[in-house]
């Protein structure tokens, strides 16, 4: 029974520090996806006096760099998270 109320209260403790490193990673990558959203599309004809392999930049940024970006922020979010579970002694495993 006393291995069960070291383990809630190891939670309490941990759960507030495991819950601002979710909801800091969250910001960040919510921050990252409005950039690649929003700010890299807005300035595409700025981007558009500049070409890269053939296509102009504004277009190659928002149609691949985009695509790609997002691939790359949902792999390293869950990544992340995963880490911040282990340090935790949050994960199923």
């Amino acid at each position: 029974m006393s291995k069960g109320t070291a383990t809630s209260e190891s939670d309490s403790e941990a759960n507030p520090q495991h819950w601002e490193k979710t909801r800091n990673l969250t910001f960040i990558v919510l921050g990252a996806w409005f950039v690649f959203a929003f700010v890299l599309p807005w300035f595409a004809k700025e981007l558009n006096a500049w070409s890269f392999l053939g296509f102009e930049l504004g277009y190659y940024f928002v149609v691949q760099g985009s695509l790609i970006a997002f691939v790359v922020m949902i792999w390293l979010q869950n990544w992340r998270q995963d880490q911040i579970d282990d340090e935790f002694g949050m994960s199923e495993e």
